[in-house]
């Protein structure tokens, strides 16, 4: 952690801009017998073409105690409740159990531009939030906010030719001595911005959706993956693992991976 004193050298928030809402489900089969996975598909499809924008997928899990995932990207909560209430009824159909579920939002993490805006407040002899900086932070966020590759961050389109998904959720620790949150912002830029050219190694063969879930649920965020070759998921994940963020201060939940099932 640096310690020269400066706004952006202390343990504050990035600030982060969000999209959609996000839900994960995880459902398993009856104990009687297989999920009629086509049925299910087709019934899937009929709820949520009524529903508007965003867009939801479902696909069959693999390697997995459970037997199908399915994910709910939509622009408000309460449409997110109206596909929650469907895919109850559907469960009720095909007797699937729920057995686990992840509420989020899309998140552009601004790590980078809230280090700047801090060294700026601080040149200026002013503060972090004060009027100048919550100026300078609408104006420059409302520009990050246009900018292409963050509008598909936030409002990630399904991808057409990469039939492989990988969910799981993660979190930053907190015990002494690997604590995130007491890392200064300028710490976390640097070890976020490693962190994202691993990633954009795997452009084109990997799409990356990162929701943000401190505040909506019990781990702080979640990905999804989706690929055309699922040893994408293997080879990405050990890389990251390897990156001083990851190895540091990463905490992982359980792994879905699965292909999804129709259009």
């Amino acid at each position: 952690m640096t310690s020269d004193g400066s706004p952006a050298s202390r343990a504050y928030p990035p600030e982060t801009l969000e999209g959609w809402y996000a839900l994960h489900q995880v459902f398993r089969a009856p104990p009687s017998g297989e999920a009629d996975i086509p049925q299910i598909q087709e019934r899937s499809a009929r709820i949520f073409e009524s529903q508007g924008r965003g867009w939801s997928a479902v696909a069959q899990l693999i390697g997995s105690k459970s037997d199908i995932l399915a994910v709910h990207f939509r622009p408000t909560l309460e449409e997110l409740a109206t596909v929650q209430a469907g895919m109850r009824r559907l469960a009720c159909t095909f007797e699937l159990e729920l057995t686990y579920s992840f509420l989020s939002v899309t998140e552009a993490g601004l790590y980078h531009l809230t280090a700047q805006l801090a060294r700026d407040a601080a040149t200026r002899n002013g503060s972090v939030g004060d009027r100048e900086y919550m100026a300078d932070l609408t104006q420059r966020s409302a520009a990050e906010r246009e900018n292409p590759h963050v509008q598909r961050r936030l409002y990630p389109p399904l991808p057409p030719d990469m039939p492989y998904v990988c969910f799981y959720p993660m979190s930053k620790r907190r015990d002494a001595g690997q604590n995130w949150y007491q890392l200064s912002l300028d710490e976390r830029s640097r070890l976020m911005h490693a962190h994202g050219m691993t990633g954009r190694r795997y452009a084109g063969r990997i799409l990356q959706i990162i929701s943000g879930a401190i505040g909506l649920d019990a781990w702080e965020w979640g990905v999804t993956l989706f690929a055309k070759d699922p040893l994408d998921f293997k080879k990405l994940v050990t890389e990251m693992r390897f990156d001083e963020v990851s190895a540091k201060y990463a905490e992982f939940g359980d792994f879905y991976v699965g292909k999804l099932v129709g259009p």
